[in-house]
């Protein structure tokens, strides 16, 4: 999309739903719905979505990030935020942080009857690998960012 003045308005933005995990974990977070609104911006040195969750679904398995600074803030309905330190309610109005290389291994999940909106923003270093913390979750995620780089912690893809 290219951009002539340095505002939009965010319904104009092509909203994707996808994602590079692979099964069974993709299910848990689709369908969800993000507007790249830094790339629609022409910004490159920090990402920023508007990501809407339905009910039922997850963000992310839980991971903290290597060299990627995130910050989450809600705009509609709630959100339950995982951590290391165990669960907090957001609610619109609300944010979370997690510095870069911090171990605090974090997601959201809409447990709610009705979706959540809010913005997901973090710098975009070449360099950042992902951490998931989850004993049941046997994912190692692989730099740099692309689909299809994530594999079994034995090291053994998935197809």
């Amino acid at each position: 999309m290219a951009v002539n003045k340095p505002a939009l308005d965010p319904a104009g933005v092509e909203a994707i739903s996808r994602s590079g995990y692979p099964e069974p974990y993709r299910a848990r977070v689709m369908p969800r719905h993000k507007r790249r609104l830094g790339d629609a911006l022409g910004l490159t040195r920090i990402g920023i979505n508007l990501t809407m969750l339905p009910p039922g679904k997850e963000s992310s398995m839980r991971h903290w990030h290597t060299h990627e600074d995130e910050f989450v803030y809600v705009l509609e309905g709630e959100v339950m935020l995982r951590t290391e330190a165990g669960e907090q309610l957001l609610r619109a109005g609300m944010c979370a942080g997690f510095p870069a290389g911090t171990p605090d291994a974090h997601q959201l999940i809409n447990r709610s009857g009705r979706p959540a909106l809010y913005l997901e923003v973090s710098n975009r270093d070449p360099a950042d690998g992902a951490s998931y913390a989850d004993p049941d979750v046997d994912l190692v995620w692989n730099p740099p960012h692309a689909p299809g780089k994530f594999t079994r912690r034995d090291g053994t893809p998935y197809t």
